[in-house]
């Protein structure tokens, strides 16, 4: 797998009999949406009680814990048995069974400045994979969604990603750490790679920059160090509207798939619209990408 992209597309079947994907998604659809009225009735209120997590940049709301807190009250009722991971409440990290998987606000210094670029993400894990998702955009209404297998979708209309096949005439979104000493390694990646791609796009919430990616109107995300709520139903988004998906993986992964080591870094995630994901790959790598 060295070299290219082709073992990194974790799009393995998966054993879903159990759940029906598009009641799945439809319960995704409704959480976000409710969650998505919240944050934006909340948002004078909530961006007076901020707290800081990893960094001082690395802000909470009182909206973020109100929007997880709303979703996971509605989670009991409607999945009882299933685990819930959030980014604010945390959960099991375990991947097996029904799993889903809550970002409350996306985006969240984009909302605390009054950016509209925040998203509400909901996403359904069936042992490991995302089979369902929902991306729901406040402060426009836009809703974007995907099954497994199923396409995806912006508010009903059929999504495909761009027919991009020139590195350097590809339009690239990525985000940044909150680490400062991360950032640094990032920017110094992205300095070399800007010559050779046509621009970057910086958004502020990757979940709204893979659906980007699924609508065309990005080429391609690069970021690393996101999590799973980060991704989960976004990169969904993107890889049923024809992308190439790269995730992250873990060290077991790493040990149990040999050849796994692509030159990215264990947690980079790439879309890309196909003809552009291999030349993408490989000038991430010569630009530093697995030290970052």
């Amino acid at each position: 797998m060295t070299g290219n992209l082709s073992g990194l597309l974790f799009d393995e079947d998966v054993p879903i009999a159990e759940y029906d994907a598009q009641t799945l998604l439809a319960h995704a659809v409704s959480l976000a949406a409710e969650a998505a009225e919240l944050v934006v009735a909340q948002r004078i209120t909530a961006v007076g009680q901020v707290t800081t997590k990893s960094t001082e940049t690395d802000v909470v709301t009182a909206a973020d814990r109100a929007s997880e807190q709303l979703i996971r009250t509605r989670l009991a009722d409607l999945w009882p048995d299933a685990h819930v991971l959030g980014e604010e409440e945390g959960g099991a990290e375990a991947t097996d069974g029904l799993v889903w998987v809550v970002d409350p606000i996306d985006g969240t210094v984009n909302y605390l400045y009054g950016a509209p670029s925040y998203a509400v993400s909901v996403a359904a894990q069936v042992d490991g994979v995302s089979v369902a998702g929902a991306v729901v955009e406040p402060a426009t209404g836009r809703t974007w969604t995907a099954a497994r297998g199923q396409g995806a979708w912006l508010d009903g209309r059929p999504l495909a990603v761009s027919d991009a096949g020139r590195l350097e005439l590809a339009l690239v979104a990525t985000g940044f750490a909150y680490d400062a000493g991360r950032r640094g390694r990032q920017a110094r990646m992205w300095a070399e790679l800007l010559p050779r791609v046509r621009d970057i796009r910086r958004g502020g919430s990757a979940a709204l920059d893979l659906c980007a990616v699924a609508a065309g109107w990005v080429d391609a995300h690069v970021e690393h160090g996101l999590n799973r709520w980060d991704w989960a139903a976004a990169a969904l988004i993107a890889q049923e509207a024809g992308a190439v998906l790269r995730l992250p993986y873990s060290a077991k992964e790493a040990a149990d798939l040999a050849g796994l080591d692509d030159g990215l870094g264990a947690d980079a995630v790439l879309a890309a619209a196909p003809g552009i994901a291999e030349a993408l790959r490989g000038a991430l790598v010569a630009a530093g990408a697995g030290g970052v």
